[in-house]
């Protein structure tokens, strides 16, 4: 009922999806509002791609399975237990899936798969299925405008198709926003050249279509409409015939037009023979993805003959069905003639297709989910049509050799021994307002049992509480876990996952007021860390502790539909700090205090004006107020008059004074030593506002009722006040507002807004609504659910290799992905840089270890070696 509401007028709880409102936007919410999605399969890659589905808010969603529950589906499916065994997998699942998101319909369905199940929904999903199912109900799909996507993984593998129909429209290619460029000058020629200011790259390419606004002199081309533009540099482009055109004066803005474009798919009886659609993402692999391509033809070939899937490699037949499967490889070859096949990972998908990772499904849950985004909606550029993936790397460097635990699905590829390790392993999880990759992190963690041992431990931080717009993305709470610990409800999640984990809360902030319980001892106990962390510099500072005591890190961090990994292994890799390419871009203070000309510039303004009235001065007052015996007098106000007469005034000085004196300094017609106007370029020439109440009253009554409640909580006012009355407003301590974007009812944001766009009104610059407002001003990070399980099943797969030991940097890869566009790319992570001194090199992460007997001898020559190397912090001299 809730959904049907919600899609009958088109409302949009902007509470619960508001980070991910910053990825898609509004529009593409309302349609996906509006579908219903099918997925078959509800086994651990069926559940992850449902969670992420359900989570991202869909109308609908079915799951579909016949299948009852076995012990390998508890290495992965985190929704069922040990009591659930022999029991339907769906129907066991669906009360979880349900409490994800109450405006998402689920149900399950317990029957067999047939075309008139189909017809009900917009997205069909097939998991764990066999390649007849998957050709007869693609072509049925494709004949009747129905998206279906084919996800599958087997041990290390996974394989991922889309298949939109004959015609796909996509309304956005990659969900940016139109790039601009203020204009510096434009030719009066055949084609004119469009010279931008040099502080931004345009950002345009050949055949990007712009259209121009605000152009003084010039102005025909305020009405044009989109132009297509040839790019000639980073600062230039040319245009149509600009020479019948006025001549140009100052001023403009060129902003790109996203264009929509069709996309063509075939069904995927025709796409299996079509091998430019298959997609590469690790140049490592160069052929793998071909040979994975006819593998797992060839694995579905074996599974209808034998009724079963190839035997572990701990098995004897083993060998015989790698051969077998090998056999058909080369059969499917002799068709495709492919140059080169990779013998070894078709023998290794052999010896592994029985396993049942958490972080693979996590991965290619990520990827479907968000196709499944993209075919609701209509935003971002799908897949075409066929994807790859394999961590075939994570196994044993060195040979190696099913009972009944919830771990069969991961020990049937990695073994029994490597099960144990995992187990023992002691892990701290950091997270600090990236609860959402956290959530995932722990959900694997409970999956692959590690520190599940009797010797294991997990150790997680985090000191936020929960927030209502958690709930979209981290999927371990609920909503009534709001306002509790993150931590503590977290780990309580976990451990109702896997009974057996030894997993300890803190909510502790790490920094250097923590090192106390973060000390020496606790990081000589672990094994490694794991960072969910949302800003650089918690990161550097836990990569710092964790190259101090030579442990071993795995990082990752997500921005909307882009994502990043890294691992870090001591001595071997670069540490996260090495990494200088990550900077704030600050705005400079003259732009932001004089020349602002982007809706950017204003609301860091309104925000810096915030801070400066609500935070800043009763922090200053407080500290007055404590030194000094004040009993009366100075500016506090009095009266509600006084804070209406107050916030009166401050409108006044903000938005005509300081304005007008400006243009005292700086006349519009001022120019330049070299004779050009000196209002031109990203100079906008401002205007002072009059006040009407009218127009502008909404300002005034922010920052009234902001003063108000700081000098007098208790203060009950009604606006408009019919009898106004007085109140005498007294405060020894007055509280401090920090800026919560959040609360829609603390004034915060409404205040900001509305000085941010009266700002933008003085100087011409386009108003920006609440929740464009609330993304820039409140610094919000824009979030998915689908992107953020890939990026934690990344993270894992590279645990993986760092609980066995690898000494090649070569097992290991750094990941960058944007599912907006299917961008996906893995490589092997840097070397630590080396520094060469007096006697020999080091590396950052290969601390210097001296015996005493040394140093006595050569102190001063250590001294001068050591003096050589940058970042001395990251360097441990010890003695």
């Amino acid at each position: 009922t809730d959904q049907s509401n919600m899609s009958e007028i088109g409302e949009i709880d902007e509470g619960l999806y508001s980070r991910q409102l910053y990825v898609v936007g509004h529009e593409a919410m309302r349609r996906m509002g509006a579908a219903s999605v099918l997925i078959a399969g509800l086994r651990g890659l069926g559940v992850e791609i449902a969670k992420n589905v359900i989570l991202c808010g869909v109308k609908s969603v079915t799951v579909q399975d016949e299948g009852q529950t076995v012990w390998a589906d508890l290495s992965s499916q985190f929704f069922l237990k040990e009591q659930n065994l022999g029991q339907n997998r769906a129907t066991c699942s669906l009360q979880q899936l349900s409490a994800l998101n109450p405006h998402v319909l689920v149900s399950a369905h317990t029957g067999p798969l047939s075309e008139d199940l189909l017809l009900q929904f917009q997205v069909v999903v097939l998991t764990d299925s066999s390649l007849d199912d998957q050709k007869r109900f693609g072509e049925f799909c494709h004949s009747h405008g129905i998206k279906f996507i084919v996800a599958d993984t087997k041990g290390l593998c996974g394989q991922l198709f889309c298949d939109f129909g004959e015609e796909f429209t996509v309304l956005d290619r990659d969900g940016e926003m139109p790039m601009s460029a203020m204009i510096q000058s434009i030719t009066k020629e055949n084609p004119g050249v469009v010279f931008c200011v040099d502080e931004q790259k345009h950002g345009f390419s050949d055949g990007t279509k712009v259209v121009f606004s605000e152009v003084q002199g010039m102005t025909e081309l305020n009405s044009v409409g989109p132009v297509e533009i040839k790019a000639h540099g980073p600062y230039s482009f040319s245009i149509g015939d600009t020479s019948a055109f006025s001549e140009y004066e100052r001023g403009g803005v060129v902003t790109e037009v996203k264009q929509p474009f069709v996309v063509k798919f075939k069904p995927l009886s025709d796409a299996l023979l079509d091998l430019e659609l298959l997609k590469m993402n690790d140049y490592g692999k160069v052929s793998r993805h071909h040979t994975l391509h006819l593998a797992f033809q060839a694995l579905h070939n074996f599974v209808k003959k034998e009724q079963r899937l190839p035997r572990p490699w701990s098995e004897v037949s083993a060998l015989y069905n790698a051969d077998a499967l090998l056999d058909t490889v080369r059969e499917l070859n002799a068709v495709a003639q492919l140059e080169q096949l990779d013998e070894a990972a078709v023998r290794n998908l052999s010896y592994t297709a029985q396993g049942d990772l958490a972080p693979m499904n996590a991965v290619i849950g990520g990827f479907a989910a968000h196709e499944i985004v993209k075919a609701c909606s209509g935003k971002f550029t799908p897949l075409q049509q066929w994807l790859y993936f394999d961590a075939l790397e994570c196994l044993p460097e060195e040979d190696m050799f099913s009972c009944s635990t919830r771990y069969d699905g991961q020990i049937a590829v990695f073994g029994s021994a490597f099960q144990e390790k995992l187990e023992r392993q002691k892990y701290f999880l950091v997270r600090v307002g990236a609860g959402a990759i956290g959530c995932e992190l722990l959900k694997n963690f409970a999956l692959i049992g590690l520190g599940a041992g009797e010797e294991g431990q997990i150790t997680v931080t985090d000191m936020d509480f929960i927030e209502r717009s958690n709930l979209n993305r981290q999927f371990l709470f609920r909503s009534q876990d709001i306002g509790k610990p993150k931590s503590e409800i977290a780990a309580k999640a976990a451990r109702e996952m896997n009974p057996q984990m030894q997993i300890t809360a803190h909510q502790n902030r790490l920094d250097p007021d923590s090192e106390g319980v973060y000390d020496y001892n606790f990081f000589m106990g672990l094994d490694g860390a794991a960072a969910a962390l949302d800003n650089v510099e918690a990161r550097v500072y836990l990569d710092g502790l964790c190259v101090k005591h030579q442990k071993a890190l795995l990082e990752g961090g997500t921005l909307g539909s882009k994502g990043h990994t890294l691992v870090v292994v001591p001595h071997l890799t670069e540490s996260y700090g090495q990494d200088k390419s990550s900077s704030k871009n600050a705005f400079p203070l003259c732009t932001l205090k004089n020349f602002p000309h982007r809706i950017e510039h204003t609301l860091q303004w309104a925000r810096d004006q915030f801070e400066g009235l609500f935070k800043q001065t009763p922090e200053n007052v407080n500290l007055f107020l404590s030194l000094t015996d004040l009993n009366g007098g100075g500016q506090r106000p009095t009266s509600w008059e006084d804070c209406v007469s107050w916030a009166r005034c401050k409108w006044e000085t903000l938005y005509n004074n300081d304005i007008c004196q400006l243009l005292h300094c700086f006349p519009p017609d001022q120019v330049t030593s070299t004779g050009l106007p000196f209002w031109s370029g990203s100079k906008r020439c401002p205007h002072p506002l009059t006040f009407d109440p009218n127009n502008y009253l909404l300002m005034t009554k922010f920052t009234f009722l902001l003063y108000q409640t700081v000098f007098g909580r208790d203060l009950d006012v009604v606006w408009p006040l019919g009898n106004l009355f007085s109140s005498v407003l007294y405060a020894n301590n007055l509280p401090m507002f920090h800026l919560a974007q959040d609360d829609d009812t603390n004034f915060h944001m409404d205040y900001v807004v509305a000085a941010s766009n009266l700002r933008a009104e003085n100087y011409d610059i386009p108003a920006a609504d609440r929740h464009q407002s609330k993304g820039i001003a409140g610094r919000i990070i824009p979030a998915i659910a689908t992107t953020t399980a890939a990026v934690a099943g990344l993270m894992c797969l590279e645990l993986y290799k760092l609980v066995q030991g690898h000494k090649k940097i070569s097992s290991y890869r750094t990941a960058y992905v944007n599912l907006a566009v299917q961008y996906f790319v893995m490589s092997q992570p840097s070397r630590p840089l080396q520094f060469k001194v007096s006697y020999g090199s080091a590396a950052v992460l290969q601390p210097f270890l001296l015996t005493v007997s040394y140093c006595v001898g050569f102190r001063d020559r250590i001294y001068e070696a050591v003096s050589h190397l940058p970042n001395l912090n990251k360097a441990l001299l010890t003695a």
